[in-house]
């Protein structure tokens, strides 16, 4: 038989035979991806994955520096009132992204890989109602509350004015930005990772020069200051999730969105993942920030010092993240699919590749921190703090990149509880911990960096027994052509 002959061979199989001679070569494409996660070669396939989510990461990195960069020319003030609305930004885009989205994945996932196509369809219906949900809360509660949360966080006078200026205008678009956020999820899903890319690939393509002319204007036409940066966010995001609901509808993505009955099973398939998820990323946050408290007892000087360490920890977080998502949608396909043991290679296999990452990374600025802090500041003080934090905690970046990969596995088998418990010891013994350690002990700061890395290797021992000992991992519920478990 020749090679074309055998690939014919292949696709009719796959196919099956109630399939037309002549398929459609989406469908195809479709029915190929989900060949590849089942039974390709696991590196390959999980690369091809992830090479286009962590390259849409790094563009949105890119232009949240490029939109800084644009702010900071509006003055100190703009740029303290757009500082103090990033975290809260950040937190929105990792619970739609990562938390709900991961949610969105996993039942999206699990249901094609059982071959319930009727099931993952109806899944898109579910997730736009959920992004709406979503989207509606966070607006009302960061327009209707904003003012109080930013004068929380230290906003006064001219950077709170500014602070609140942006905040409305980016939180306006909360439901845009939810939609293409866990539409995008649904299609990685899928296999389908090119077009969520293109979509961030395109934005970043309109913001970058789109920013810039409603901040300052051009020529006679008087630009809107702070709030333009905010402005150019929501006319993307509106224009994308219009872009993408059409794109969901016309079903040439392997996915069709359609107007159907609502059902509460599909909804718990998506939440039950999706909602500790969006708690664990609550968890992170909530932890630097107390851990940033924590080191600002010992000054200004210490802060700067942390801050810029662990600055590094977020880079790491695209990369960390696309291959994380890659292993979701391997494992939750194979999960739907009943092969368990091809789940549990895939988990590990991409353990190993974010292990071996983070500690390269981690051993290099260990042994070298200036390669990383001199980039940001030569102040002395400021190297020495976070140097200290580099020697101590770098090491240890190991436990990171398996929490992240593990966690993903955890998602894709739906089972994420374990997970959450993690992030809970992690966030007990760094933030608590570190806090009791300095204010009530009066520990010095290598006491509190040797306690954030005690609650990596903490966090990263629950997940590792959560996988060896089959806790995360579903057994008879997702078997091909079962009907009971929908989610």
């Amino acid at each position: 038989m020749t090679t074309t002959q055998s690939t014919r061979t292949r696709t009719a199989d796959v196919a099956g035979p109630s399939q037309p001679a002549n398929p459609d070569p989406r469908d195809v494409a479709k029915m190929q991806a989900r060949e590849a996660m089942l039974h390709g070669p696991i590196f390959k396939t999980m690369m091809r994955l992830a090479v286009p989510t962590i390259g849409v990461l790094v563009a949105q990195t890119l232009v949240n520096v490029a939109e800084t960069f644009y702010v900071s020319r509006l003055g100190t003030e703009a740029l303290i009132g757009v500082a103090l609305v990033f975290p809260v930004w950040m937190l929105m885009t990792m619970m739609s992204a990562g938390g709900i989205g991961g949610g969105v994945a996993s039942a999206v996932a699990r249901a094609t890989g059982a071959g319930r196509h009727e099931d993952a369809n109806a899944l898109v219906l579910h997730t736009v109602v959920i992004a709406v949900a979503f989207g509606l809360l966070f607006s009302g509660l960061l327009i209707g509350f904003g003012s109080p949360l930013y004068k929380a966080l230290g906003g006064t006078g001219e950077a709170l004015h500014s602070a609140l200026l942006y905040s409305n205008f980016i939180f306006l678009s909360a439901v845009p930005i939810w939609v293409v956020n866990v539409l995008s999820a649904a299609l990685r899903g899928i296999g389908n990772v090119r077009v969520p890319a293109w979509v961030t690939f395109v934005g970043a393509a309109v913001l970058v020069p789109l920013s810039p002319l409603l901040i300052f204007g051009i020529g006679p036409i008087r630009g809107f200051g702070v709030a333009g940066a905010g402005i150019a966010v929501t006319l993307y995001y509106c224009v994308a999730a219009v872009a993408m609901l059409f794109y969901m509808a016309s079903g040439r993505s392997g996915l069709r969105l359609s107007i159907a009955r609502l059902r509460w099973p599909l909804f718990h398939g998506i939440l039950k993942v999706g909602l500790l998820s969006a708690l664990n990323t609550i968890q992170l946050n909530v932890m630097v920030l107390l851990v940033t408290a924590a080191v600002g007892r010992f000054g200004v000087d210490a802060i700067g010092g942390y801050g810029t360490a662990s600055r590094l920890d977020y880079v790491l977080v695209p990369i960390l993240f696309g291959l994380g998502t890659a292993i979701l949608t391997m494992v939750g396909t194979n999960v739907g699919a009943g092969q368990i043991e091809r789940a549990k290679k895939i988990a590990w296999l991409g353990t190993a590749v974010s292990v071996t990452f983070t500690e390269a990374v981690g051993l290099l600025v260990a042994l070298f921190p200036w390669l990383w802090i001199g980039l940001f500041s030569h102040d002395s003080a400021i190297l020495e703090t976070g140097s200290l934090y580099f020697r101590i905690v770098a090491p240890f970046y190991a436990a990171n990149g398996m929490v992240f990969a593990l966690g993903f596995a955890a998602q894709g088998a739906g089972r994420v509880g374990w997970i959450f418990l993690a992030g809970a010891i992690r966030l007990l013994i760094a933030a608590g911990g570190g806090w009791l350690a300095v204010a009530g002990f009066g520990f010095s700061q290598a006491a509190l960096f040797a306690l954030v890395a005690l609650a990596l290797v903490s966090a990263a021992i629950v997940c590792a027994t959560a996988a060896l000992s089959n806790a995360i991992w579903a057994t008879g519920n997702n078997k091909p052509g079962s009907k009971a478990r929908p989610s």
